[in-house]
């Protein structure tokens, strides 16, 4: 039977509730719910594996040194997830500043690459890394981790008209960096 949104906020209203009174398996739960899915998110995210587990590890960390803070009549869900983002978004931000456009992996040539799929998918995520981190976080939300418009505005922390409005722009954004591309 799959777990509505209703238990799973119970359950992490519950297990938060249990760190927070010193039982011991309760922070191994939260953990154990969520690290794949905060690693999946910063991976999306990054397209580094060793950033995305450095950030699920930050934004673990900053969770439970703020747990005390987390108002429990809201998401955990939400909460983690924002935190999430925007590490990753800090990540993405100090690579910018430190990391020259000449050092970004190269998209091998199309006659180099035997599998077109893997093609295809090399072409998305260079036209990913191209999109700015807020335009990045819509896409990687709405159509890797499948959010819906009401997740996304949570995490996000603004309305879902807003959320509708960047996601057009940002899937725009997409098509066009895909298109370019192809030539």
């Amino acid at each position: 039977m799959e777990e509505t949104r209703t238990d799973a906020d119970e359950q992490d209203r519950a297990l938060v509730r249990g760190h927070l009174e010193g039982q011991p398996d309760a922070a191994g739960g939260l953990v154990d719910r969520y690290q794949k899915r905060l690693f999946n998110l910063a991976l999306r995210m990054l397209d580094d594996a060793q950033d995305a587990e450095d950030v699920t590890q930050t934004v673990f960390l900053n969770a439970f040194l703020k747990l005390r803070t987390f108002d429990p009549t809201y998401r955990f869900f939400s909460w983690i997830y924002r935190m999430t983002v925007n590490e990753s978004l800090n990540v993405l931000k100090r690579r910018k500043r430190t990391v020259p456009l000449d050092d970004e992996p190269a998209i091998p040539a199309p006659e180099v690459t035997a599998d077109r799929d893997t093609e295809a998918g090399d072409r998305l995520s260079q036209a990913l890394r191209g999109l700015n981190p807020d335009d990045r976080a819509l896409v990687v939300l709405k159509h890797f981790l499948l959010f819906s418009y009401e997740e996304m505005a949570d995490v996000l922390d603004i309305h879902v008209r807003t959320v509708k409005s960047r996601l057009l722009t940002a899937r725009e954004r997409l098509r066009m960096a895909l298109h370019e591309g192809e030539a």
